[in-house]
């Protein structure tokens, strides 16, 4: 997938005669990858690529910014990495992303569509959800969209709200599903378990000083770091997960994703969010095959599937350790019972 950055108002030739949609697509829920459906398919007929036009910082975030309301901006369900994986997934050809700032924010709808759609993307098709609007003020709507499209030699069409079981898919369901810890709701509305990536960064080094009270463990608690890069996740807390990317093994684990009340708000990361992951095993060898031993600087997938609880603060490190290796106690009874069930499943499917 080709990524673009950046607000133009001339010709973009990578994108002309393009099929494009629009939306912050945060988490590429169900609803969305219906939508990204429809395009393919719109695309295919005209014979132009596939186009997501998607913003960063989500313009809430800009908003809830500039009025000085944190409480505004919304939780954020997936990184921006996360987010372009995740489209390139669905089929997308070719992602813009426009920076969300005063001078978007200030433009009216005709220019965004004259200057933005017409002449730097020469759109041929564009599909929105059913609630899109745009445009300095949120002036901008479907009819005027519509209206535009007849006028300037494209098409326009909506797509209508995208529901599960009866339950509408959007991204507020799913921050609603993660806040609760409900792992499986959220991954029914996704399609696929919740899951964050990113490069492994370097941490205190504590877990590795953690006493481990579990026999046959020589390292203490070691994490795989990784850095979510918006202050306010969709989730958070303690969970059961499986970790992609350490060589062809997926391994069970451990993690925290949050803030760490117990350590240092001073220190090596600042304060900032991290997923912290601890694998319940790791394979003989395995860390040989890393870069220098280590996983720094690899890509890896963490799947939160079941949340065991909320971020705690612990007396000091012997009650973090304690609390640590009940985790990994909780999660081994959790991967247990999901082998079973999963064991179970495939002999009723067998029969």
């Amino acid at each position: 997938m080709k990524i673009l950055r950046g607000l133009w108002n001339r010709p973009l030739p990578a994108l002309q005669g393009c099929a494009l949609t629009i939306g912050n697509f945060d988490g590429v829920h169900r609803g969305h990858q219906a939508m990204l459906a429809l395009l393919q398919n719109e695309a295919r007929h005209r014979r132009v690529p596939t186009c997501a036009m998607t913003f960063e910082p989500h313009p809430r975030d800009f908003f809830a910014a500039l009025h000085r309301k944190p409480e505004l901006a919304p939780a954020r369900i997936a990184t921006l990495r996360d987010k372009l994986e995740e489209l390139e997934r669905c089929g997308v050809e070719r992602c813009v992303v426009l920076p969300f700032n005063q001078r978007l924010a200030a433009l009216p709808p005709q220019a965004f569509i004259e200057n933005i759609l017409v002449r730097a993307l020469g759109v041929k098709y564009v599909l929105v959800g059913d609630d899109f609007r745009f445009g300095a003020q949120r002036a901008g709507d479907y009819a005027m969209l519509d209206a535009a499209g007849e006028r300037l030699g494209f098409d326009v069409a909506r797509m209508q709200s995208y529901e599960v079981h009866g339950i509408r898919v959007s991204s507020s369901a799913v921050r609603e599903a993660l806040a609760a810890g409900d792992m499986e709701r959220a991954a029914a509305l996704l399609g696929r378990p919740y899951a964050i990536s990113g490069h492994v960064v370097h941490g205190r080094k504590l877990g590795r000083q953690l006493a481990e009270s579990r026999p046959g463990a020589g390292d203490g608690f070691r994490t795989l770091n990784l850095r979510f890069s918006h202050w306010k996740p969709a989730a958070s807390g303690i969970f059961a997960v499986r970790v992609h990317g350490l060589g062809t093994q997926v391994l069970d684990g451990v993690a925290n994703l949050g803030v760490r009340p117990s350590i240092d708000p001073n220190d090596v990361n600042g304060g900032r969010v991290l997923l912290e992951t601890h694998c319940l095993d790791w394979p003989a060898g395995l860390s040989a095959n890393l870069p220098g031993g280590e996983a720094y600087g690899k890509i890896i997938r963490v799947e939160l599937l079941h949340k065991l609880h909320d971020e705690l603060k612990y007396d000091g490190l012997d009650a973090l350790t304690r609390g640590i290796a009940k985790d990994c106690d909780d999660a081994r009874a959790f991967f247990t019972s999901l082998h079973t069930q999963t064991h179970r499943q495939t002999t009723r499917d067998r029969i």
